[in-house]
């Protein structure tokens, strides 16, 4: 199979240097200079995915930026002694400015947001080439940068806005507040959405779409608590027509399923023997990316997080009075006596390492079997090819249920969890049901929670759910257990943010820390 764009490729600008003084002042009149590149599509379409490559990066979706959102929510427990100390201080809420994931992040989402800069700036120059194309180009650019400014917002609050290529120490900017940044990400996608493509033939699949711009404006407005505006954004993906829920809820994370009809936005990813770059940023034609999610968290593999217990017992079962084990739970955990490397092998607790859960009761060696590639293989010590799904189609209905409901609709908020429930290998008990019944505006939120922590488990939502849920004041308790207020609402910005960067102070280091 495979695929779409793999996505990558490097942008540099380079500067050629003698050993006298005065040539050390003069540029190479044969290198590549911002003032000379982009003259035509091919080299706007290599800075392009040069974004693309860099979000695909160790720093962010291969790695750290799934191992963040995952520790600061409450699906993950510790796999056991292995798992870093950076990991296990989000985890647990002990982190500081210095701490390894958050400067990851941060410093992989500004160089997104520095390659996409540079394209929105050159791109509409560009005259070498077709008008639709260049828009196109630019407006995929645009959401990148949203979305990068999108991550940071809701992690770090108010930060340094760039709309422009930095040239020069200078150029450093001052934090802005997280509104502004919210505006910012708001302006890029309605500027991208009308340039950007329903969809894309097969050689580029995995580009943005307008569906992902109006998928990621949504979830901007949901977390500004905009629910009117984010039903418009909504409404627009469902009346589409172009997506729609998929029979196999195993399709969804694993390799076979990639680019099915519920997905909206995927990283794209691709075997390669191995070739996974540990280097973080770096990116070129000599690294084909694969992605080490299910080498950190398959059963046999790392296992350094493992889905907590209160994730694990929030399924509903008979046992606790439901109408139905939710099947679910099966195609989201490895779990002792499974099979699996195609019905070839069986899951033993001397083949898992680390730490048990206690479910239903019962204690047991339960793992991760999103994205974990051992259904077609018995080694989780590899990287794998396996897409990362950003967005796909049920958390659309789903977040268009929560507005519904709190613009006073729970009939139609309950209608859409129901096709949701409803998927062919799910077949749910619609709702109301006993254990969630339904009746008021109340009730249907707390399905609404529920629902979105079971479909997407383990999907890098949760987290931003949570912070949403708690700044909006719709949580009725506090989920994360070591939670202290005015300091873990938001992620410390970066030591090393505040030591380079000459406009921002200690004073201006987020609350707590």
């Amino acid at each position: 199979m495979k695929k779409a764009i793999v996505i990558t490729g490097i942008l540099a600008f380079g500067m050629a240097t003698s050993c006298s003084d005065e040539d050390l002042n003069k540029v190479n009149p044969n290198g590549v200079t911002f003032e000379t590149y982009f003259n035509n599509e091919a080299e706007l379409t290599a800075g392009v995915n040069a974004v693309y490559a860099l979000i695909q990066s160790n720093s962010l979706v291969s790695r750290e930026w799934f191992f963040t959102h995952d520790l600061r929510g409450d699906e993950m427990a510790s796999g056991g002694g292995q798992l870093e100390t950076p990991r296990n201080q989000l985890l647990i809420g002990v982190h500081d400015p210095a701490n390894g994931l958050t400067n990851s992040i941060w410093r992989g989402w500004y160089r997104t947001i520095h390659r996409a800069n540079v394209i929105i700036e050159k791109g509409p120059t560009v005259a070498n080439m077709p008008t639709a194309t260049r828009d196109r180009l630019v407006g995929e650019a645009r959401f990148l940068r949203a979305w990068a400014y999108y991550e940071l917002g809701v992690f770090f609050g108010g930060v340094p806005i760039y709309k422009e290529f930095v040239k020069s120490v200078e150029g450093s900017a001052p934090r802005s507040t997280q509104k502004e940044v919210f505006d910012l990400v708001i302006a890029d996608l309605k500027a991208a959405e009308p340039a950007l493509p329903a969809s894309y033939n097969a050689n580029n699949q995995g580009r943005a779409t307008k569906a992902a711009a109006q998928t990621l404006l949504a979830r901007t407005y949901l977390q500004l608590g905009d629910y009117n505006s984010a039903k418009t954004e909504l409404q627009k993906v469902v009346s589409s027509g172009l997506y729609k829920l998929v029979d196999n809820y195993l399709d969804l994370t694993n390799e076979e399923g990639e680019f099915n009809s519920e997905s909206i936005f995927e990283i794209v990813y691709a075997p390669s023997g191995g070739a996974y770059n540990w280097g973080g940023d770096s990116d070129g034609s000599a690294v084909q990316e694969e992605t080490v999610r299910t080498q950190e968290y398959s059963a046999v593999g790392w296992r350094n997080v493992i889905p907590s217990n209160k994730i694990l017992n929030a399924y509903e079962r008979v046992s606790k009075g439901d109408a139905k084990n939710d099947p679910r739970y099966d195609m989201s955990y490895w779990k002792e006596g499974d099979k699996f490397n195609n019905g070839a092998s069986t899951m033993t607790a001397d083949r898992v390492q680390g730490n048990s859960s206690v479910v239903d009761g019962v204690t047991q060696k339960v793992s991760w079997r999103k994205y974990s590639v051992l259904y077609k293989v018995d080694n989780g010590f590899v990287t794998s090819g396996i897409n990362m799904r950003i967005m796909r189609y049920a958390d659309v209905l789903l977040m268009l249920a929560e507005c519904e409901n709190e613009l006073g609709n729970s009939a139609a908020a309950i209608s859409l969890m129901n096709q949701v429930r409803a998927r062919k290998s799910v077949d749910m008990p619609p709702y109301p049901t006993k254990n969630y019944p339904c009746s008021n505006q109340s009730e249907v939120f707390d399905a609404v929670v529920h629902e979105r922590m079971i479909e997407l488990a383990a999907e890098q939502i949760r987290n931003f759910d949570i912070i949403r849920w708690r700044k909006n004041k719709k949580q009725k308790t506090e989920p994360i257990s070591y939670f202290i207020a005015n300091k873990h609402e938001l992620l410390p910005i970066p030591q090393s943010e505040i030591d380079n960067n000459p406009k921002i102070e200690l004073k201006d280091q987020n609350p707590g820390y």
